[in-house]
């Protein structure tokens, strides 16, 4: 049956929401955009007048899809090269969805995207439509098939496993950028001790090269640890402006609400390092450098004013 304007129209308002919603689910813009793409599919080959409630048809949908492509991705996740880390989403880009509460912002942060991936798949769709869209347990209910009791301990179950992820401290822009400043002058001293003081003991830096870009394939534990391994990885050096393709430039900049330093060579984004803060310094550094993650963050750095760098690196 084919849509009328109007058909169209109300899944266009609906697309930002949903597209929110499988961005949390899946960890990645890219398969969010085409699980999005299949619900509307989904949508032009349903009798829609038939539908009472288009928002929770399409939800419902959309998270069935997302729960199918969760269930693949588990067995991809086993063959993955190195660590796996979300897609990292800048500033500005709809697809982080509502930031109005502390729920919906530790919903999309970069640390607990991350944590995720200890979810089982009903609990991650829990998490998301309960604790980032506030939807009731009654509707949660029926769109995965479960009974509201269920629900209600899926989150229970859910909350627990993440709870390791959700003390980050909160910062706006400002602070955000003089986190990063005070990031950069420290990984770019050459020395370990300015960066041993703002870490936490137990920091922990995981980076994601999927194969394409060198990697570490373990996390590196420890302050002084991670220290060091920063101190290496910001040493400037012609091998890694041949590896770079080019003189990277560093940017402070937020990403998934976290402070995040971008890295931009001839306009392309080549990395963005999240910083998890919490009240004891920076707990986590998860450095994104897989090409494959950064085409939406190339994008949307590209339609956005980011001034001068704060430094120009290797």
């Amino acid at each position: 049956m084919a849509l009328t304007g109007d058909d169209v129209d109300r899944f266009e308002a609906a697309r930002p929401r949903l597209g929110a919603i499988a961005y949390r689910l899946l960890g990645s813009a890219s398969e969010a955009e085409d699980a999005v793409q299949e619900t509307f599919l989904r949508w032009q080959a349903a009798d829609v007048d038939r539908i009472d409630v288009p928002e929770a048809w399409l939800t419902k949908v959309l998270t069935n899809l997302c729960l199918n492509q969760l269930t693949s991705a588990r067995a991809r996740r086993e063959t993955y090269v190195g660590q796996w880390l979300p897609e990292p989403l800048l500033a500005g880009d709809p697809m982080l969805g509502p930031a109005d509460t502390v729920e919906q912002r530790e919903s999309v942060s970069y640390a607990v995207l991350a944590l995720m991936e200890r979810l089982s798949p009903h609990e991650r769709a829990v998490y998301v439509l309960r604790e980032a869209f506030d939807y009731p347990h009654r509707d949660i209910a029926g769109i995965l098939g479960v009974s509201e009791a269920a629900s209600q301990q899926i989150l229970h179950r859910a909350r627990r496993h993440l709870a390791d992820g959700r003390a980050r401290t909160e910062v706006d822009r400002a602070a955000a950028r003089r986190v990063v400043e005070e990031f950069l002058a420290a990984a770019t001293s050459g020395r370990v001790e300015p960066l041993v003081q703002l870490l936490t003991g137990d920091a922990v830096s995981i980076g994601d090269g999927g194969g394409h870009v060198p990697a570490r394939v373990a996390p590196v534990v420890g302050a002084v640890a991670v220290a060091k391994f920063l101190r290496g990885l910001f040493t400037p050096g012609p091998a890694k402006r041949a590896l770079l393709g080019g003189t990277p430039e560093l940017y402070a900049w937020t990403a998934n609400g976290d402070p995040a330093v971008v890295v931009v060579v001839d306009g392309r984004v080549i990395g963005v390092i999240c910083l998890q803060v919490t009240a004891d310094g920076v707990a986590a550094i998860h450095s994104q450098v897989n090409p494959d993650k950064l085409h939406r963050a190339t994008a949307s750095w590209a339609a956005v004013d980011h001034g001068e760098p704060l430094f120009t690196a290797f």
